[in-house]
């Protein structure tokens, strides 16, 4: 189902679509591809939505701390918005401090996507479009890119990433829901507990920049290979947390890339029963623990935001690869085609 959802202040539409396929009930905004609520059952059938959101598109505009949006050019962070590709230095929207951060200040989260549904078999979803013009943001290359939001017969959302170019440049796309398994509103999500399949992290400075090869997690709060709450070790004086204000870092994952989507973390809801596990193809998966959440949002529910009420769990390359040789490669050249797969499945 497709309604009018409001109007940007130049008077462009933004529509809302509403899917519904397997239990899972999702909505999705043309403005910045977000997925405003996605529902699913608890262990006694009731529903409620899991991701954090607005009720119009006036707060989205206004200051969104990236709720549900689809994030490109670049997910996370470049070290002072810059990189060199073929000897050539390249100079980005900054955003975060020094940094640029999200693809800059007009990143993917704020552009109006072209939105085409359909039905096939026993699915349902979206294909989403945009064409980024080369110098957006800084970043080199005429960038086509569809998105393709499925929710199965099992009802999981599974998002497929597409991207073309015609110079080389860099991509790193990915989809920002800020999650909270006992339903947007109910409060910290500091029980919840997390497993994810890595031994490893890449450590930041103070600007959540990594600072170069990837750190062992044995011995220290960045080890959740076999599970534990969110709160645990989150108030501990480890200088890592303390630049972070929490968790807010990227987990280098087991796996590494894949060809097909392969366990990265699962996330479970004592209280609810309700349970998330993400697969993806990406090598990489930041776990961001709602830091910067300071009370001055109000969700549907009627319900101030505050510190620590969902987590982020993006599915990614490695932040500042542009600038870490030795990192997994983020750069795509004419000819190729950038694929990326991340799927959902809730419990």
């Amino acid at each position: 189902m497709k309604e009018l959802f409001g109007k940007l202040a130049d008077g462009t539409e933004i529509h809302r679509w509403s899917l519904e396929n397997g239990g899972t009930r999702l909505k999705v905004l043309s403005y910045g591809g977000i997925v405003q609520s996605l529902e699913v059952p608890d262990s006694e059938g009731r529903y409620a939505s899991v991701s954090l959101g607005f009720d119009t598109i006036e707060e989205y505009v206004a200051g969104s701390p990236y709720f549900g949006a689809l994030i490109g050019r670049y997910g996370n962070r470049l070290a002072e918005g810059r990189f060199t590709l073929d000897g050539v230095p390249y100079e980005l929207s900054v955003n975060d401090g020094a940094n640029s951060l999200h693809g800059g200040s007009g990143g993917f989260d704020k552009v109006v996507w072209e939105v085409e549904p359909f039905t096939r078999d026993s699915e349902v979803g979206l294909y989403l479009t945009h064409t980024s013009a080369d110098g957006d943001m800084g970043y080199p290359g005429t960038l086509d890119v569809k998105v393709t939001y499925t929710l199965t017969s099992r009802g999981e959302w599974r998002i497929d990433y597409e991207a073309t170019t015609d110079r080389a440049t860099v991509v790193n796309l990915t989809s920002h829901v800020y999650w909270n398994l006992a339903g947007e509103g109910s409060g910290s999500v500091g029980d919840h507990r997390l497993t994810i399949a890595a031994g490893r992290y890449t450590p930041v400075d103070a600007g959540l920049i990594p600072t170069g090869e990837p750190a062992g997690v044995e011995g220290t709060p960045f080890d959740f290979r076999t599970g534990k709450t969110i709160a645990e070790d989150l108030r501990t004086a480890d200088p890592q947390l303390l630049y972070a204000k929490g968790f807010d870092h990227n987990w280098v994952l087991d796996k590494g890339v894949t060809a097909e989507p392969e366990w990265a973390a699962t996330l479970t809801d004592p209280a609810s029963g309700r349970t998330l596990r993400i697969a993806t193809t990406e090598p990489g998966l930041q776990f961001y623990s709602g830091n910067f959440l300071d009370g001055t949002l109000v969700g549907p529910s009627g319900t101030i935001y505050r510190q620590g009420d969902a987590l982020c769990l993006e599915t990614q390359h490695f932040p500042d690869s542009p600038n870490k040789p030795s990192y997994p490669s983020t750069v795509l050249r004419p000819g190729e085609t950038y694929r990326s797969t991340t799927v959902h499945t809730f419990g």
